[in-house]
Formats: structure tokens, C-alpha cells, sequence
């Protein structure tokens, strides 16, 4: 993985998207903006390099055009876990191992992570390029558990062999339709509902 890079300036649509976010608050309270921004930045990331990451270059940015120390754009950005401050692979695969989906086969996820998608563990990077696990803790799908997180997308009720088959398609550059694997509707038991099906007596 390469290193930080030197500069880094908004792009139009990101601009766009800056002056949405900032309308909503006060001049004074402008700061309040910052988890929107850092959103902002590494969806561009994203757009820009294939990596969807903030460096700390973008983060001075934000601090910039937010009027606040740079320190105070670092805190929030290496607090939350959703924001990568080390660039990633294309694809960010995000294992959820936590009870219920430990319960439910979640070993079995990070497996196929492993074997299809050459991540050796949390943390790592594909020696291609295309794809970082990492764990996190309780996605709030736990109906649906197993989840694997790629990128902003949620699959749910995952297996070894569904995993496999989602990380060989993204490998395709096709990026299936995210929701449950196994044709759950929302939280609904496997088979489909159960009451209040609209149908009388």
C-alpha cells in the first residue's frame, strides 16, 4: 500500500455535497459537520483511487473548511470505526462476530473471506489489492445473522458457500444485490411470514 498522499482537494460532487451539509447548520456550529464531512471524504476517496479511505491531508481540509484545529477533525476520525484512516483494498469485507452471528456461522464467513478472497486475517489486505477484512462488532442485523458488511452494503443470512460466491462476483466487478441471501423478506422466519399474511380465517 502506498503512503499519504501529498495534497488532497475536494472534486465537484463532493463540493456539491459539502454545501448541503453545511446548510443545515448555523455559522457558529458549523463544526457539528464534521462526521458528515469525513463521510464526504472518503467516498471521494473511494471514487478517486478505488480505496475508500481519509487520509490526514483530507483531514486538515476538513478542518480548513470547517475552521476548526485539525485535532479535533483527528479525534472523531480515529474514534469511530467507520471511518478508515489507512488506505484499504476496493473492497471493504466486514465481519461481524459478535453473539448472534458467532451463533449462527459467522467462523464460516471469516473462512470464506480467507479462502476466496486471500485476506490471511483482520487488518490484512488481499495480495491484489481487492479486498480488507476487518472485524466489527454488532452490525444490528442480528435477525438476519450471519452479516457480512462490504463496504455500505449489507449481506445478510451468509454462509461459507454465499460468501465465497459474493466475493467471487465482486472479484468480477459485479456487485450483487445486498439484503438476504437466502430471499428473507426483512425480518420475516425462513419460509416467509408467518401471521398477519392479510389472508382472512
Amino acid at each position: 500500500m502506498s503512503e499519504e498522499p501529498q495534497s488532497f482537494a475536494f472534486d465537484e460532487e463532493s463540493e456539491k455535497k459539502i454545501a448541503e451539509i453545511l446548510a443545515r447548520y448555523p455559522e457558529p456550529k458549523k463544526a457539528s459537520g464534521t462526521i458528515p464531512l469525513l463521510y464526504v471524504v472518503q467516498k471521494q476517496m473511494g471514487r478517486q483511487t478505488g480505496s475508500a479511505w481519509v487520509p490526514r491531508v483530507a483531514m486538515d481540509a476538513i478542518a480548513e473548511r470547517l475552521e476548526i484545529a485539525p485535532i479535533r477533525v483527528y479525534e472523531v476520525a480515529t474514534f469511530y470505526f467507520m471511518f478508515n484512516t489507512k488506505k484499504m483494498g476496493r473492497y471493504h469485507l466486514q465481519v461481524c462476530g459478535t453473539t448472534p452471528c458467532m451463533l449462527r456461522g459467522s467462523d464460516d464467513v471469516l473462512r470464506a473471506c480467507k479462502d476466496a478472497g486471500h485476506v490471511s486475517g483482520y487488518g490484512a489486505t488481499s495480495p491484489d489489492g481487492l479486498f480488507t477484512m476487518s472485524e466489527v462488532e454488532c452490525l444490528g442485523a442480528c435477525v438476519n445473522a450471519p452479516i457480512l458488511q462490504v463496504d455500505d452494503d449489507y449481506y445478510e443470512d451468509m454462509d461459507y458457500d454465499s460468501t465465497v460466491k459474493l466475493i467471487e462476483a465482486l472479484k468480477r466487478g459485479e456487485r450483487p444485490t445486498p439484503g438476504s441471501v437466502i430471499g428473507r423478506q426483512t425480518s420475516a422466519p425462513e419460509g416467509g411470514p408467518m401471521v398477519l399474511t392479510g389472508e382472512e380465517g
